[in-house]
């Protein structure tokens, strides 16, 4: 997962946090998703409810993972997740801000 904002994370600001998730990286993407969360809200990431709480992460994974024929080329999906508005894009941004 790559940074993409330079600010410093935190909940009172109005600006959206971004990272940029590899695809093709072996971190599963639940797992990107709750660090960016915790980093946006400065806190640990054991400190955040489970990610299962909000979203089937089950289906996350699949619903962007590479496929035979390449990698999901259009799509985004967003959730609520630790009083945070979660945007995750098919070409691996994954956007959080408040809620």
């Amino acid at each position: 997962m790559t940074e993409m904002t330079s600010r410093s994370p935190s909940v009172s600001t109005e600006e959206p946090y971004t990272v940029q998730y590899d695809r093709l990286d072996d971190e599963p993407l639940s797992v990107a998703v709750a660090d960016a969360v915790a980093a946006f809200c400065n806190d640990d990431v054991t400190a955040l409810d489970p990610l299962h709480y909000s979203i089937n992460a089950d289906a996350l994974e699949r619903l962007f993972e590479p496929r035979a024929d390449g990698l999901r080329s259009g799509g985004s999906v967003t959730f609520e997740y630790n009083d945070c508005l979660v945007t995750v894009d098919s070409d691996g941004e994954i956007r959080v801000e408040s809620a």
